[in-house]
């Protein structure tokens, strides 16, 4: 459904218009498109600690304009405040901030950067995790990125987003692939989110096709976000095994013939849809999506237990029965990948929507525990979290309450199906098994939860 505020604050006649009145100016994001082959069309700066080395080394594969800016600005070409270009991306190391009086370098080093950022700029900022830190000076100040981080990216403007990634001991070298989605407009509906990274022997090995020879499989993949999944990962040289309800069949068998993929038809909360499933992937499988969800939304004071029941059957309790069935027969390969749709639902909270909040805060729960038990075996599992997204089921939402989604956000509107499946193609990347049970909002900074 096309957002008609944004097409009007992009007008001519707009633009004058909610300018004189004071009235938000979200713009159209920049998004992937096919045919693109560096993640970063303009200019790269870098600056900050010694993770900027890192960076600096993998540079010229995310574009050919490199800059640096700081005190030492020896690792590109010097970047001059007004006079150097419009910054397309930004990578500030502060790993190595361990004092209060050191956190001045973020004034320092974003504050001339605020008035030259690009359209649809992306900003990186590099941290520790506080947790991991023994020294208590040094976990506070690296704590206080995340409160800066947040902040500045609610203060950009034109599109631009920004992430805090902490960076775990021997992660150092996984920075790449994070860097390749978060400064890329893959990255576009992202923004104040905090990564951990941890150490991952897996790797990318041709970016152009990063899921080359994997098998994956997208349940509720009929249509919308499911769909959208299914065709990025395609596109990124998965395999894709697609599976929804025998009412979709119509659909499903269309889209898997387009992709050159197959199709499963079958009910994900049968009594032995675990077994059926298992007998539909002889040759096993690599990437789980678990897509597939419904809502029955009604106050707790009216809520029927047929619609409890129904909710949490298809939203929580069929991934946690269908994944468990998938490890312990070995079909869910070794480095696999497997990713939740749950909600921000789930992390904030939604008035008559007890039962579908509870299933997808079930859903980051479970990739949570879940994560440190499948390291030996090198698999990762990780949510994601959509805010308003455009979808068939938001268009028929009630026109106050879908503006309110769009506009409560620091991008100032709604996502689309695309900003879901490239974080969840992002996530299904051998690399990315450098973050495990964690939750990914893809919701534009939405003003609900944190």
């Amino acid at each position: 459904m096309s957002d008609r505020y944004v097409d009007f604050a992009n007008s001519s006649i707009g633009h004058r218009l909610v300018g004189a009145l004071g009235l938000p100016s979200p713009v159209r994001l920049e998004r992937w498109q096919a045919g693109r082959l560096r993640p970063v069309e303009g200019a790269l700066l870098s600056g900050g600690g010694p993770l900027a080395e890192k960076v600096s080394a993998f540079a010229n594969r995310l574009t050919d304009a490199i800059y640096s800016y700081g005190a030492e600005p020896s690792l590109a070409t010097a970047w001059i405040p007004g006079h150097g270009p419009k910054l397309k991306a930004v990578v500030f190391d502060a790993s190595d901030l361990v004092q209060t009086d050191q956190l001045k370098q973020l004034r320092e080093f974003f504050q001339p950067l605020m008035k030259n950022l690009d359209h649809s700029a992306h900003l990186v900022i590099l941290g520790r995790a506080p947790q991991t830190l023994s020294d208590p000076f040094a976990a506070s100040a690296q704590r206080a990125l995340e409160g800066f981080s947040r902040s500045l990216a609610k203060e950009l403007r034109s599109g631009g987003t920004l992430q805090l990634i902490q960076v775990g001991e021997g992660a150092e070298d996984q920075l790449e692939g994070p860097l390749r989605f978060f400064l890329s407009p893959k990255s576009a509906f992202v923004s104040g989110q905090v990564i951990r990274l941890e150490a991952c022997d897996t790797q990318v090995t041709d970016w152009t096709r990063p899921l080359s020879g994997r098998k994956a499989l997208v349940t509720g993949a009929a249509r919308g976000i499911g769909a959208s999944i299914a065709e990025t990962l395609a596109r990124d040289g998965a395999d894709v095994i697609l599976l929804d309800v025998a009412p979709a069949k119509t659909d499903l068998e269309a889209l898997a013939a387009r992709l050159g993929g197959r199709s499963i038809t079958l009910d994900i909360c049968a009594e032995d849809a675990a077994a059926q499933l298992i007998e539909q992937l002889p040759d096993g499988i690599d990437i789980v999506v678990h897509n597939a969800g419904i809502t029955r939304d009604k106050t707790l004071a009216n809520m029927t237990p047929e619609f409890w029941d129904a909710v949490l059957a298809v939203n929580l309790n069929a991934p946690q029965v269908l994944t468990k069935a998938l490890l312990d027969s070995g079909t869910l390969s070794d480095n696999a990948r497997v990713i939740l749709l749950a909600s921000i639902s789930g992390i904030a909270g939604n008035r008559g929507q007890t039962n579908y909040a509870a299933s997808k805060a079930g859903l980051i729960g479970l990739a949570e525990a879940w994560a440190p038990l499948l390291k030996e075996r090198g698999i990762s599992i990780n949510a994601v979290a959509p805010g308003f997204i455009e979808t068939q089921m938001t268009a028929h939402l009630p026109f106050g309450l879908r503006e309110a989604g769009r506009r409560m956000s620091s991008l100032g509107q709604g996502g689309l199906p695309q900003d879901v499946a490239e974080a969840v193609a992002w996530l299904a990347q051998p690399g990315t098994g450098a973050f495990t049970g964690q939750a990914l909002r893809v919701c534009g900074q939405s003003v609900l939860g944190a």
